[in-house]
């Protein structure tokens, strides 16, 4: 799609002069969210600390692995609704077949690891960071909180079968707490 609105707008570009039809396609390839069937991102995330870094395309490589983002560590739907739910469903989300729940939020691998300490998410969620924001916005699905300091991820959950996302489950305000769910989640399992 992306390829034909570039198309279709190229001699209007050439007239104003003001794009290359190359970064015409990229601005609106990444203005358009990921959906399921797509292959997952190949970015680096961090757990723990930055030397740890996990690539997101190798970690779903060969299983079945549910990711689910939140908007900011320590906020209270995240902290008292969103992460606390996969924590307590862990074990019968793994026994619907997910290898691994891992939350990702845009902050740095610190705070998440203190965050997952807090909540006591233990070997039951892998806590990553998305540092820089790269993975969000790779996946179309960034947010500008600038109450919670800029760039954040809307809230969301996907199950991603061998690279490749089979559901997909974006909060429509980017900030709610419904279809992200855990239950939510695991009931489409």
């Amino acid at each position: 799609m992306a390829t034909l609105m570039a198309l279709h707008l190229r001699p209007v570009l050439s007239r104003a002069g003001t794009a290359t039809l190359s970064h015409l396609h990229k601005t609106i390839a990444r203005a358009m969210s990921i959906k399921v069937g797509d292959e997952i991102p190949s970015v680096d995330l961090f757990e723990e600390t930055p030397a740890n870094s996990v690539n997101s395309r190798d970690l779903c490589a060969g299983k079945k692995v549910l990711i689910f983002a939140v908007p900011g560590a320590f906020t209270p739907g995240c902290s008292k609704t969103h992460l606390p739910g996969y924590v307590s469903s862990a074990d019968a989300i793994k026994a619907k077949g997910i290898g691994e729940i891992v939350c990702v939020s845009v902050n740095d691998p610190f705070v998440m690891s203190a965050w997952g300490q807090n909540q006591e998410t233990g070997e039951k969620v892998r806590m990553l960071a998305d540092t820089n924001g790269d993975f969000t916005k790779a996946l179309g699905l960034e947010q500008d909180l600038a109450v919670l300091g800029g760039l954040r991820s809307k809230r969301y959950s996907m199950v991603v079968e061998d690279g490749k996302i089979t559901q997909l489950n974006v909060e429509p305000d980017g900030k709610g707490l419904s279809c992200s769910l855990a239950d939510n989640t695991m009931a489409q399992l």
